[in-house]
């Protein structure tokens, strides 16, 4: 069994057994700069045109809701 499996694997006894497996470094800058580069690419990806129609109907019905609440008062 390889060291990662044998840390992996249940105690014997079944006590509880916290195993921290590390990394190597290099990986784990290889894996940051994947994720940073996958969220830059959502986060300046444009809004979908159905999400900004959506968006703007949301806000107009709002509107008309804080209209008529503000009518009511008056």
């Amino acid at each position: 069994m390889s060291d990662v499996n044998s840390a992996m694997a249940e105690p014997e006894d079944g006590a509880d057994i916290d195993v921290e497996v590390m990394l190597d470094p290099r990986v784990q800058e290889s894996i940051g700069r994947s994720l940073k580069a996958h969220y830059d690419d959502i986060v300046n990806a444009p809004v979908p045109d159905k999400f900004l129609v959506l968006l703007a109907q949301l806000e107009a019905t709002e509107h008309r809701a804080a209209g008529a609440s503000s009518d009511e008062l008056n």
